[in-house]
């Protein structure tokens, strides 16, 4: 059965006029990409140029709860109802993340209104991440491309448009996701193949591929998808540990004689995990806390020295895994990390004389790690990449520099620390913030 739901493709047309809503948005997103430096002259481009989001996406979630409120509230909004056009346009257009599924729910023949509590367990990510992601994979006519995680399809659509949809799969656990993909997709005209099952395995049922796009943070790479690369191929997955604020990127390529070689890139922005996954984060009473304790003044001290810079992202990284557990809450004017787990936390800025004003509390010594892991960095070498060794037998490090200065750390399917106390804790929520708009450096799915 048709989905009622889905708007047809609008008919090719020579100019953009008042009513024609989508082509202008989709025109001037284009643009705004490209003006940010996230996408250049190419086939994505002119993928994305021609990629009608309101037919992949003709109902997403609109978020009306505040920050932090809870129970959550959305509304979902549709496109088939005139008054939710405006808004659903701007969402779908504004380069942002869009949510497309609450708590697993059947995504065809949805009637279009308010929801409350739960989370969302599917979306499509921010738009310049992922062109930027596609870019690097240069994906070209008659490739084999495997999608793991559809979400919206929006990838898929764009692996179909310049590598022709017979030769793409995509991917997804949720059986609604793969069926209102499989139903959209086709109103767009591409039929690849649309299945369901754990990313973890691939879909070893065709044959090796050339590219895979992997829409989900892991914290180890399966096997399987450097092993169901073909010769030539890339693969590109978010490597992350249960925080979202430093993600790497996971390069995995197999030479054409067959030797696979990987390395993992300290990046600003990364996928979510999949539903259900943990991740820590800073919660509204917790960054409450740290702002009491910083006009208290404890534990508070002068160094010369300040931290590393954001964009030092190699270093961040390493600390990331070094000493795992630790936040950086992104809206604040200067360096705010947290230990959800523990109550720890340190704050740092400069303070007006040539110096820094760093103020700490909690039992683990967070300004500590951080220098430390700063002088183990530089000693390696500063590295904004690392080495990503993958060895047959799954045993699976990450490392840069040689002999006694060489900065390495094993990737290990760990437990999250466990709460000193829990008192402080995160709100139990499946997703790394209840709040969509709380700045973070990860989004889920495409």
């Amino acid at each position: 059965m048709a989905d009622p739901t889905v708007p047809p493709p609008p008919p090719a047309r020579t100019g953009t006029t008042p009513e024609d809503g989508p082509a202008a948005a989709r025109a001037e997103l284009v643009a705004r990409l490209e003006a940010d430096g996230a996408l250049r002259p190419g086939p994505v481009r002119d993928a994305l140029l021609g990629l009608h989001r309101e037919v992949l996406m003709p109902q997403a979630y609109v978020r009306r709860s505040k920050p932090d409120e809870t129970p959550p509230r959305w509304d979902l909004l549709d496109w088939a109802v005139a008054a939710d056009r405006e808004e659903l346009l701007g969402l779908l257009y504004g380069g942002q993340s869009v949510s497309v599924q609450h708590e697993g729910e059947p995504i065809l023949g949805r009637v279009p209104g308010p929801r409350s509590g739960g989370s969302m367990t599917a979306m499509s990510s921010t738009m310049g991440m992922t062109a930027g992601l596609l870019q690097r994979l240069d994906l070209r006519p008659g490739q084999r491309v495997l999608d793991i995680g559809t979400g919206a399809g929006v990838t898929a659509a764009l692996a179909c448009a310049v590598a022709g949809d017979a030769g793409v799969v995509t991917l997804d656990r949720n059986p609604h996701v793969t069926a209102a993909a499989r139903e959209r997709l086709a109103a767009l005209g591409y039929r690849p193949t649309a299945a369901t099952g754990d990313g973890e395995h691939g879909w070893p049922a065709q044959r090796a591929y050339d590219r895979i796009f992997v829409s989900y943070a892991v914290t180890r790479v399966p096997p399987a998808w450097p092993e169901q690369l073909a010769p030539g191929g890339l693969a590109l997955a978010t490597l992350s540990t249960s925080s979202p604020s430093w993600p790497g990127l996971a390069v995995i390529a197999r030479t054409g004689a067959g030797r696979l070689e990987a390395h993992v890139e300290a990046v600003e922005l990364g996928h979510r995990p999949a539903h259900g996954a943990k991740q820590i984060f800073l919660n509204a009473r917790f960054r409450k806390r740290i702002t009491a304790g910083a006009g208290n003044g404890e534990s508070t001290h002068t160094p010369r020295t300040g931290p590393p810079p954001s964009g030092a992202r190699g270093m961040w990284l390493a600390l990331d895994h070094l000493h795992p557990g630790l936040v950086r809450d992104w809206s604040a004017d200067h360096l705010v990390i947290g230990a959800p787990a523990c109550g720890s936390w340190v704050i740092a800025g400069p303070d007006g004389a040539g110096g820094w004003t760093v103020t700490a509390h909690g039992p683990r010594g967070i300004w500590t790690e951080i220098q430390e892991t700063a002088a183990r960095w530089q000693a390696a070498g500063s590295p904004a990449s690392y080495r990503l060794h993958l060895e047959p037998d799954e045993d699976q490090w990450v490392s840069a520099g040689t002999g006694p200065t060489e900065l390495s750390w094993p990737l290990t399917i760990a437990p999250d620390p466990v709460p000193a106390r829990q008192a402080d804790s995160p709100h139990p929520h499946p997703h790394p913030h209840p709040d969509p708009d709380h700045h973070a450096t990860q989004e889920k799915t495409t």
